[in-house]
């Protein structure tokens, strides 16, 4: 059983080594693979609307943050970011914490989500968020430079809410 709850202050100790893997790895993130816990702290849980973690018997396996994507005119629309502990990958951890996220959305008032920065080798998650009903609305050619691929695309997804 998933539990899914918005994340404490005191989280952030368990939230942060999945954040750091994922970081450090360099290759689904536009974040600077040598982020500082505090940095990292900052970019995950204070400039966020909200941030949540979803709890199993095992603790933490995932999080996401919402946030406003731009301000003003564009208040209405939502950014998310996803994580999820590799050990609970393949479970459906990121998929119901995307639906989570939807609902809790809708809820702050916003009335579509966007995904900036999607990683076009990043398949597992271009696959989930178009099954899930985003699109693709457009590709910032070699936007990101993999670590192992090398310059890679970049897509913005977005889905109504």
């Amino acid at each position: 059983m998933i539990d899914i709850r918005a994340a404490k202050p005191d989280d952030f100790d368990l939230i942060w080594p999945l954040l750091r893997d994922v970081f450090r790895a360099g290759d689904t993130y536009a974040v600077d693979p040598d982020i500082s816990k505090a940095e990292a702290r900052a970019y995950w849980m204070a400039q966020a609307r909200a941030t949540y973690v979803a709890e199993t018997v095992d603790g933490i396996v995932g999080t996401y943050y919402i946030k406003t994507n731009q301000p003003g005119g564009g208040a209405h629309i939502c950014n998310c970011g996803y994580i999820v502990s590799p050990s609970a990958r393949g479970q459906g951890i990121a998929a119901t914490l995307c639906a989570h996220s939807q609902d809790e959305a809708r809820r702050l008032g916003y009335q579509a989500m966007q995904y900036n920065f999607v990683l076009s080798s990043n398949d597992g998650a271009v696959r989930l968020w178009h099954r899930l009903g985003f699109q693709t609305i457009g590709t910032i050619p070699d936007a990101f430079a993999h670590p192992q691929l090398g310059p890679v695309d970049a897509y913005v997804m977005y889905r109504r809410l």
